[in-house]
């Protein structure tokens, strides 16, 4: 079946063209439901009879549909182990890769898991799931249409096909669940559904801040409003072309937590951003919007070192020290030495990512809420709700921003991961790697699949294609004990008094070919990264120290 699809787009000249594109829907996407008597399918991995889960909510095997809104803020509870048999769909998986390619990859690699059994269903191919944009509708609300249109389906052709697992919408958006429970969907929020798991209390703790009930510690002030709001994004980027606003990538201070700086692309000098105020909740590499002060407003580093608060930390995070913090000093006079100052008036791009730090103790025993101090000093301490801080006091933790309002004097996160006591050498390892984005995973399935089936052994085609060196007598500069010998010297004179100096590189590209997997993670990682006690190697093992390396004797 074949639907012709056609919008307007508005070109870089500013001109207005049409374009139209075919799109094909079919019958045979199957559900990839084991055992299934209607679906063809030969990659089912979803099995009709899974409990994964204890669920006083969902007390039956069911299978889970998430919106995208869950994806994207949930990531880190849908990688746990105990969530499986998750249903992803085409709609969902395209909106998530337009709106954080980070979360795609990592969604993509958990659906590459076959322990997880995630399985992708394309229900804008399938004639019996795939929507139109009625006249008016928003695309938001076009694709949550079909995400609530696909649910029904998967329920529909369980009980056709005399399976009684029943399927479950995952949703946040208010709206969405209201239509959905008036279609007669099985629909719950992402908090609603975590609460309700009687196997996994620690997932509570992983759940998006956005989604939690305010706290009862008493250490929000509600309706007390410090920072200005943000200026809408389409105001924003007319104001920028029009010279109005600067748009950089903000730098926080390393030794002052209410100074920073916007670098500017192209331009020498970067803005100096002075004051909470003036920061506006930006964090280390946000790409912001800067309004530059008037010429007597601009200021300069006032060369202290200022900490956040230390000092009963948690007794009221919103409140505390605040009054200090976010007062600015104004020069009576212009300076001489002023840099060139302004103020973040808006967000273009956040770009968070997890943190490692510790968690602070709270005053009161029974808190739920606690801030975490990140090891890099140059991000804001975060708020978090937490139901195992006593086994969280004394070790390394990771923590992800969810959201920072505009009366929040913290932003506010959630628990992601512990990785082991405060200095612990391999603890302290861990948190350098993942601080300075080194990937360190285990190499995956698909990477290691990509490898030469041992025993390899140089053939006749290889040497005819090769020039033979082994007459000449070369030698590595690795040091004694080093198994990854990637390139070797030799140096021979030459009959006219001249010398002939020769470099060996290791001939990496006969074993990884262009656009595998094994080439895409080795383009990742970039290179080989040596701590004090071990290394992390661009490719795996096998090539790194045995078919890529120059050994002795060796062919």
């Amino acid at each position: 079946m074949l639907k012709n699809r056609s919008f307007v787009k508005k070109t870089r000249k500013g001109g207005v063209v049409k374009i139209v594109q075919e799109h094909y829907l079919r019958d045979d996407v199957w559900c990839g439901v084991v055992g299934c008597p209607s679906c063809k399918s030969t990659n089912a991995i979803l099995q009709p009879e899974c409990l994964n889960v204890q669920s006083s909510l969902c007390p039956t095997s069911h299978f889970i549909i998430p919106d995208t809104n869950v994806v994207c803020k949930q990531i880190d509870i849908l990688e746990e182990s105990c969530i499986k048999h998750v249903i992803f769909l085409q709609t969902v998986l395209q909106e998530v890769k337009h709106l954080s390619a980070s979360t795609y990859k990592r969604i993509r690699d958990a659906i590459a898991n076959p322990e997880k059994k995630f399985y992708v269903f394309s229900n804008e191919h399938h004639k019996e799931t795939y929507v139109e944009r009625e006249k008016d509708e928003s695309p938001n609300d076009r694709n949550d249409r079909a995400i609530r249109v696909a649910t029904q389906w998967y329920q529909k052709h369980m009980l056709d096909n005399q399976f009684s697992t029943d399927v479950v919408l995952l949703t946040n958006d208010v709206a969405n669940k209201e239509k959905a429970v008036r279609e007669k969907l099985t629909v719950y929020t992402m908090y609603e559904y975590v609460m309700a798991l009687t196997d996994s209390p620690e997932l509570m703790d992983k759940l998006s801040a956005g989604d939690l009930d305010d706290d009862q510690d008493g250490l929000t002030k509600k309706n007390q409003i410090i920072f200005t709001e943000y200026l809408p994004l389409s105001k924003i980027q007319n104001a920028v072309k029009a010279g109005r606003l600067i748009q950089g990538t903000f730098q926080s201070s390393r030794d002052n937590y209410m100074e920073g700086y916007v670098r500017v692309y192209g331009e020498e000098r970067d803005i100096f951003i002075k004051g909470l105020e003036s920061i506006n909740r930006a964090i280390q590499d946000d790409v912001v919007a800067v309004e530059l002060l008037p010429k007597e407003e601009w200021t300069k580093p006032s060369g202290l070192v200022c900490k956040d608060v230390d000092d009963h930390e948690n007794e009221n995070v919103e409140t505390v020290g605040l009054e200090n913090a976010t007062k600015e000093e104004k020069p009576d006079t212009y300076l001489t030495d002023s840099l060139p100052s302004g103020k973040i008036v808006g967000i273009i791009k956040r770009n968070w990512r997890q943190y490692c730090g510790i968690l602070l103790p709270n005053p009161n025993p029974n808190a739920t809420r606690f801030l975490f101090r990140a090891a890099d000093r140059r991000i804001p301490r975060i708020r978090i709700l937490t139901r195992q801080s006593s086994n969280l006091f004394g070790q390394r933790i990771i923590v992800s921003v969810d959201a920072w309002q505009r009366n929040r004097r913290y932003p506010e996160g959630h628990f992601v991961k512990r990785l082991g006591p405060i200095g612990d050498k391999e603890t302290e390892s861990e948190v350098l790697l993942i601080e300075h984005n080194v990937p360190y995973q285990q190499f995956s399935q698909g990477v290691l699949n990509d490898l030469p089936a041992l025993p390899w052994e140089i053939n006749d085609n290889d040497v005819k294609q090769r020039e033979d060196l082994r007459h000449l007598t070369i030698c590595s500069i690795d040091p004694p004990g080093c198994t990854d010998i990637d390139d070797a010297l030799h140096a021979k004179a030459l009959e006219n008094g001249n010398y002939e100096v020769g470099v060996h590189i290791a001939d990496v590209s006969h074993f990884i070919k262009p656009g595998t997997a094994i080439d895409t993670e080795a383009a990742n990682r970039g290179t080989t990264v040596y701590l004090a006690e071990k290394r992390i190697d661009m490719v795996p093992e096998l090539l790194s120290s045995n078919l890529c390396s120059l050994r002795s004797n060796v062919d």
